[in-house]
């Protein structure tokens, strides 16, 4: 993916990829359209594999399962169905890291030390805002969620910044009853 210029998001600008969103939603969209879609798509995949590579050294040594989700198009295209306010620029999941821990410490003591960690990356939400621990979702789904945005000071990340990724929180067992749900 080439450098962007200042103010400009993979698929061109925020709200050319918001419009490129809207026409896929209302079912009225041109093929560049979904093209837009797809490159926005290919941006995250530099941020989640940037997050990826810090979380495994972050966990080198401990008992924790990293892995990587990249939103498939369907679902995209179904959320912004879901969500008619929903803009695609805005869209923090897009590009998703789980971390899957032994127990409620281990996950508590994490999760407090990489909010206190000295990157660029931006916390975006409040800490207890996506506790579903705390305060289970309706179907019993139980996680802490965080969105960070993506910053980094390298030539070639400079592209992506900007970009939002969303990591999952889960114990073993939370995991286990989550993928459970899963068709």
């Amino acid at each position: 993916m080439p450098l962007l210029l200042d103010g400009e998001y993979p698929g061109g600008s925020r709200k050319r990829v918001s419009k490129a969103g809207e026409a896929i939603r209302d079912g009225k969209p041109a093929a560049s359209d979904f093209m837009i879609l797809e490159q926005w798509r290919a941006a995250h995949r530099h941020v989640l594999n940037s997050f990826q590579a810090l979380l495994r050294n972050r966990t080198r040594g401990q008992s924790v399962v990293v892995a990587q989700r990249h939103k498939r198009r369907q679902t995209i295209i179904g959320k912004l169905r879901r969500f008619p306010d929903m803009k695609l620029h805005r869209m923090d999941d897009v590009a998703g890291c789980r971390l899957i821990f032994q127990d409620i410490d281990q996950l508590n003591i994490f999760r407090s030390n990489f909010h206190r960690a000295n990157f660029k990356h931006e916390l975006r939400n409040a800490p207890g805002k996506y506790d579903y621990i705390q305060n289970p979702k309706p179907d019993g789904y139980r996680g802490i969620h965080d969105v960070y945005k993506y910053d980094v000071n390298s030539h070639h990340g400079a592209a992506y910044k900007g970009l939002q990724i969303e990591l999952q929180y889960r114990t073993i067992f939370q995991h286990a009853w989550a993928t459970g749900l899963s068709p």
